[in-house]
């Protein structure tokens, strides 16, 4: 396995927990939920988002296609960041002592522009970076191959070199097959067990 020259964290689930069926069953209960779901692809239109599309105007354009549901699609916009929440604080941890290391530090996340804007006076590790690839800015998502080569082409480091963690087996999948070093994300101790196991931080700055 080649030396790991900067590691590069997803975001969503990784450092800041994202369930939006979980908000939405805690406020118009699991079975609403299901069915508002089951009626529209929430998710695919914040994948719209995600790819630089106006985050107001995109969910919308969404209620109001959606008369039905619309005061609770609206929540997707106004309550945002209350299903962007909260931060997974033993990823922080980790982010800080690779970078207290001195170890490069890189985001690789789908996320909008302007839910971006929002996000980051709330979670201030979001400026602490040392490169941030956002989706939004760069007009294609996970897993598509052409956002891992345009990490590549800009950090100019050999893809074996990067280590990245992601939630999502097809992000992972795709990274993999440029090179990529690679880890699922299912929970930060696992996440600290291979950076120690990579030889990034000690037991203890893994904490």
């Amino acid at each position: 396995m080649a030396d790991v020259q900067a590691v590069v964290f997803d975001i969503g689930n990784v450092l800041i927990e994202w369930q939006p069926e979980r908000f939405f069953d805690s406020v118009i209960g699991p079975d609403r939920r299901a069915a508002m779901f089951a009626a529209i692809d929430l998710h695919g239109i914040n994948d719209a988002v995600d790819r630089g599309s106006n985050f107001r105007d995109t969910i919308h354009a969404a209620a109001e296609a959606n008369p039905d549901w619309r005061a609770e699609v609206l929540m997707w916009h106004d309550r945002w960041i209350d299903m962007a929440s909260p931060a997974i604080d033993h990823s922080v941890r980790l982010l800080r002592a690779l970078r207290a290391n001195g170890v490069p530090v890189f985001a690789l996340t789908n996320f909008g522009i302007q839910t971006f804007q929002i996000a980051e006076p709330v979670y201030p590790f979001l400026s602490e970076f040392d490169r941030r690839y956002i989706s939004g800015h760069m007009a294609v998502i996970k897993p598509d191959p052409e956002i891992y080569a345009m990490v590549e082409d800009d950090c100019g480091l050999d893809p074996a070199t990067l280590l990245f963690a992601d939630d999502r087996i097809d992000n992972i999948t795709a990274a993999a097959a440029r090179g990529w070093q690679t880890h699922l994300f299912t929970h930060p101790q696992g996440w600290a067990d291979r950076l120690v196991a990579a030889g990034l931080l000690s037991e203890s700055q893994a904490r």
